[in-house]
């Protein structure tokens, strides 16, 4: 993995990135943009992947979310997407809550998955945690 990320990196810019919790260094997945190739088209890619015992907290989306503003703040494009099988419904929701929509579907790598896609003027409000509003 490491050695395809860096790879990633060399040829397209872009790549994962840990997901380590602030509190203790722990590793809970990786998060990120990948260039990926859809239909004939050079897309980038949002994606993130989240240990199931860390699910349900809201990790997942603020990953996806940082991800999306420093796309958009780094990359000259005005659109990201992510792909992402209709049966995995806890990634359509981050997708959701990243400000993203179904695009259309195609086949990918031999499977259905929806193109999730946010443009850059349609960019939801950064996500808040209740322990970042005034006391």
């Amino acid at each position: 993995m490491i050695e395809r990320n860096l790879r990633r990196y060399a040829e397209d810019g872009v790549g994962l990135w840990a997901m380590v919790l602030k509190a203790t260094g722990e590793m809970l997945g990786d998060c990120g943009i990948i260039r990926q190739h859809v239909e004939g088209e050079h897309l980038y890619e949002i994606g993130y992947h989240l240990r199931r015992d860390q699910w349900g907290q809201g990790l997942a989306t603020e990953a996806a979310i940082a991800c999306r503003e420093w796309g958009f703040a780094n990359l000259k494009v005005d659109r990201l997407i992510s792909l992402i099988p209709p049966e995995n419904v806890p990634s359509c929701r981050v997708a959701e809550r990243n400000g993203m929509t179904i695009w259309k579907e195609v086949d990918w790598r031999g499977l259905r998955h929806y193109v999730y896609t946010v443009e850059k003027r349609e960019r939801a409000p950064k996500l808040i945690r209740p322990s970042q509003l005034p006391s």
